[in-house]
């Protein structure tokens, strides 16, 4: 077994019980936590829990108006990195050609240009989340461990990506064996790393954001605060 079959192998499926079993106990933490009790009654013309929440998560997708000129490159930014990082991940046929191996899914890819454009992109906005992160004083100060540790673990799998890059990704998903088997277990291993770190970092806001927003959606306008 060389270094490409165990990151195919024990270290891949490790990596997704570590990921599938921590977000199961992340959610089963939550669900433990006692609700907070309604000391007050709503106010008058407050709108239900549900639809303040809904209203929340949807209105936390962009920043206020009032906000904007002070936000839009922070905004602008976060935007490039989740849309480009979503396109790498969902549109690369040989990620599709790995996750169908897992699943059974799959569906059309995108054409190599726009993941190279993507890609790119992804990273520079990465790059310049962490100038801002380190040099902004507030940022500066707010910043923990965690926050450097979650920056690694998204780039390694990026910048390792682009080593394994040689021909078109046709090419590749047609082929029944890899070309350059280092190269490639180091992203694959970069990408476990990934996984492992998950559920313990700030990475889980992926699946906790909408209930984040939504509680406090609620929350608020129970008390007549428009969100």
């Amino acid at each position: 077994m060389d270094l490409l079959d165990f990151a195919r192998g024990p270290a891949l499926y490790v990596s997704l019980a570590v990921f599938v079993l921590g977000i199961a106990w992340r959610f089963a933490r939550l669900w433990r936590l006692p609700p907070l009790p309604d000391l007050s009654p709503a106010r008058e013309g407050a709108p239900a829990d549900r639809d303040g929440a809904l209203r929340s998560i949807s209105r936390g997708l962009w920043p206020r108006r009032e906000f904007i000129r002070s936000t839009r490159y922070v905004a602008v930014n976060g935007y490039v990195f989740h849309i480009g990082l979503a396109v790498v991940f969902f549109g690369y046929a040989p990620h599709i050609a790995f996750i169908h191996r897992l699943t059974a899914l799959s569906w059309p890819a995108l054409p190599d240009l726009v993941i190279y454009i993507a890609t790119a992109a992804t990273i520079i906005s990465l790059v310049m989340a962490l100038v801002m992160r380190l040099t902004d004083p507030v940022r500066k100060k707010i910043s923990s461990a965690d926050d450097m540790i979650t920056w690694v673990v998204v780039f390694l799998p990026l910048m390792t990506g682009m080593a394994v890059l040689s021909e078109p990704s046709a090419i590749t998903v047609a082929r029944d064996h890899a070309i350059y088997r280092g190269p490639l277990a180091v992203h694959l291993l970069s990408l476990e790393l990934l996984l492992v770190w998950f559920p313990f970092g700030k990475l889980m806001h992926a699946f906790l954001f909408a209930f984040s927003r939504g509680a406090t959606g609620a929350r608020f306008s129970h008390r007549g605060v428009k969100v």
